[in-house]
């Protein structure tokens, strides 16, 4: 250690004004900025995770909570008056569904479930091939959650969580349906980072208040909600965002895959059948 120090304390003797000594305290000032960035994003996360659960959380309750007559639906005599999902399991079950046949995953723990984790498990997910994968996914997990709300033994919502490529960001969505598994109760943008003040106006309340009534299939079962550059004028139709095209494509494409065969269609069809 002790022959270390010399050149150290020459190099540190030299000249403010030395090249030697400039490229090497930038080099030292870059390499310990790196290494605190590092550090400090690693203790960071944690909490990052947190608050962007909690931000999802709160908005999966706003969108709950605009549904009329969900309130007085979910909350029971003495109950706390919480946000919708606040209240827990007697409010919404959540369950695991396979995506491939529409069937539920018998005794699975659907809160612990991770799509993150999944994504990167060759057996856990599938690789998407190019004409199918209208929603930018590349992979998709071969199980997902869907939150249930029922009422003395009858469904009276389903919530599909939905997601895919915007314009310059991932957008995920919770698309509440109604009890006939066609009709769109709400939408609500849980999480999306287009650009302000055009893609990402998906968040305004009066272009969400578009969606509640809209159909998402027809009398055959084929998925034909979408988005149009102005003037819906069927119950399939919304309207888009004003100059952002690319955002309203993209929304278009999330929701047609997750409704059709690669998403939650099996689901939806089986449900229809059987029932829960």
């Amino acid at each position: 250690m002790a022959e270390l120090l010399p050149p150290v304390r020459r190099f540190f003797a030299r000249s403010n004004d030395d090249l030697v000594k400039i490229i090497g305290m930038a080099v030292l000032v870059a390499l310990v900025s790196s290494a605190a960035v590092s550090v400090t994003a690693v203790m960071l996360r944690p909490y990052q995770d947190a608050n962007r659960a909690a931000e999802q959380q709160a908005r999966m309750d706003k969108m709950l909570d605009t549904l009329p007559g969900m309130r007085e639906l979910m909350m029971g005599p003495g109950m706390m008056d919480s946000g919708m999902m606040g209240s827990g399991v007697a409010t919404l079950e959540t369950r695991l569904v396979n995506l491939d046949d529409g069937s539920f995953v018998r005794d699975a723990d659907a809160a612990a479930f991770d799509l993150d984790a999944a994504l990167q498990d060759a057996e856990a997910s599938i690789a998407l091939e190019p004409d199918a994968d209208i929603a930018g996914l590349k992979r998709r997990a071969n199980q997902s959650p869907v939150y249930l709300l029922q009422k003395d033994g009858d469904l009276k919502l389903i919530v599909l969580p939905v997601y895919g490529a915007g314009y310059q960001s991932t957008i995920r969505a919770a698309l509440a349906i109604e009890a006939d598994l066609v009709t769109i109760a709400a939408l609500a943008i849980v999480e999306q980072g287009d650009t302000p003040g055009f893609g990402a106006r998906i968040e305004e309340p009066d272009w969400l208040a578009q969606w509640p009534g809209k159909k998402i299939s027809d009398e055959t079962g084929t998925v034909r909600i979408e988005l149009v550059r102005s003037g819906a004028s069927t119950p399939y139709e919304v309207d888009g965002i004003s100059g952002a095209t690319s955002t309203s494509n993209g929304f278009t494409n999330i929701l047609r895959f997750w409704l059709g065969e690669k998403g939650f269609g099996p689901f939806l069809t089986r449900l229809r059948q059987e029932g829960l």
